[in-house]
């Protein structure tokens, strides 16, 4: 059976709800489609990119008339990276959406009915706040080093030094491993062919303590220059812990099972309240 609409056509449609991954959702004649980078109260040109029996995918082309909930994001790779989906919508309109996708996850998966809900309550500043992140590693096509996060739905690495999310030290983090690998000529893993050494850079920051703990993973059981490397880590403020992950396997998985230790403690602490944890 043909749908009202397919691939490459260009449509304009109400966005009039937001899915579980963050997209906006709109109907064509009936034919529900989800668009990212869009949402609720976007009326929008959009191209469409997969069709199934009852739905779709599609592309944004053109926005026709913004939502009142859309802002400009503060990240400029934000419609890229497969980090964020929900930059362009109005803080208040995010906590909503995910009140609601807590609510929805009860009630149409848990099969809990009436439970009583506490209001969300959300952050004075919504930045900087992931005590934990992970950079991938690898090499941009004119052969110079790429690090940052994955694109949405693939493992095409988009290159950058700064998150508006993670912890802020994490861009003094990357800046000195970028330096470090052009200056010593560290090889960036390649997922294809299975070759280089640096695979991902793990970071995690106890807000409270400002501890910092580096992980290297590695395809390989050491990294070379080791000293430079430690000497460098060490000068960025806060850093407790500096060590290796080593995962030779030819694998999507980012952590192996053993664990090298190059300089200091083996975990980080940070609080909840008035308990202190150790982080490794």
């Amino acid at each position: 059976m043909e749908t009202v609409v397919k691939k490459n056509d260009l449509v304009e449609i109400t966005i009039e709800d937001i899915g579980s991954d963050g997209e906006g959702i709109g109907k064509y004649q009936g034919y529900t489609l989800f668009v990212k980078d869009t949402t609720v109260g976007d009326r929008a040109i959009v191209k469409v990119i997969k069709t199934g029996k009852t739905y779709g995918f599609a592309r944004l082309m053109e926005l026709v008339k913004p939502s009142e909930y859309r802002v400009e994001p503060r990240c400029p790779i934000a419609s890229k990276c497969g980090g964020c989906q929900l930059q362009h919508m109005d803080y208040a309109k995010q906590l909503e959406y995910k009140e609601n996708k807590v609510r929805n996850c009860l009630t149409r998966i848990g099969g809990f009915c009436d439970i009583p809900m506490e209001p969300i309550c959300g952050m004075e500043e919504p930045y900087y706040y992931r005590n934990k992140s992970q950079f991938p590693v690898g090499k941009r096509r004119d052969g110079g080093v790429a690090i940052g996060f994955y694109a949405g739905r693939t493992h095409s690495i988009i290159d950058t030094e700064h998150c508006y999310i993670g912890a802020r030290v994490n861009t003094d983090i990357l800046r000195f491993m970028r330096s470090f690998i052009e200056q010593y000529h560290i090889e960036p893993y390649e997922e294809e062919t299975h070759q280089g050494l640096l695979r991902h850079i793990l970071t995690r920051v106890g807000y409270r303590t400002g501890e910092v703990m580096v992980c290297l993973v590695v395809n390989g059981r050491d990294i070379p220059h080791k000293e430079e490397l430690i000497k460098g880590l060490r000068a960025i403020h806060g850093m407790k812990s500096i060590c290796l992950n080593v995962n030779r396997s030819k694998t999507n998985v980012i952590l192996g099972e053993t664990i090298v230790p190059l300089w200091g403690e083996s975990y980080i602490t940070d609080y909840i309240g008035d308990i202190a944890y150790r982080i490794s």
